[in-house]
């Protein structure tokens, strides 16, 4: 069985989040906006995964919908990391970009799961 983009994406971004948070601790030594941004982003490919093993549909979109409010909480981390000048733009513009499908497809994925369900 093949890895859904979903699982590949947000793996992938988690191992960018982690990368990033491993830099921000050596260079400006801040630790406090890092793990919250490293406990997030890496949660919403923790989730996805879990829900690959669901107990029933209604596990399946709970997981999902929490790794989609980690979505946004990592938005957020990112956003202020950004604006306090701890990333710059283009880091920041790229690690957003890729939070955003990542959302969009768990968005997409929720609704369609939800309309079969009816």
């Amino acid at each position: 069985m093949s890895e859904s983009p979903l699982r590949i994406q947000s793996k992938e971004f988690a191992k960018q989040i982690v990368f990033l948070c491993r830099e921000i601790k050596l260079t400006h030594r801040e630790s406090v906006l890092s793990n919250q941004l490293l406990r997030s982003g890496t949660s919403i490919g923790a989730n996805i995964h879990e829900a690959h093993y669901a107990q029933g549909t209604k596990d399946f979109i709970s997981k999902f919908e929490i790794a989609l409010k980690e979505c946004y909480e990592s938005e957020y981390w990112l956003e202020l990391l950004f604006e306090t000048g701890y990333i710059q733009s283009e880091q920041y513009k790229t690690l957003q970009n890729n939070c955003g499908k990542i959302r969009r497809m768990l968005i997409s994925s929720i609704t369609t799961i939800k309309s079969k369900q009816k």
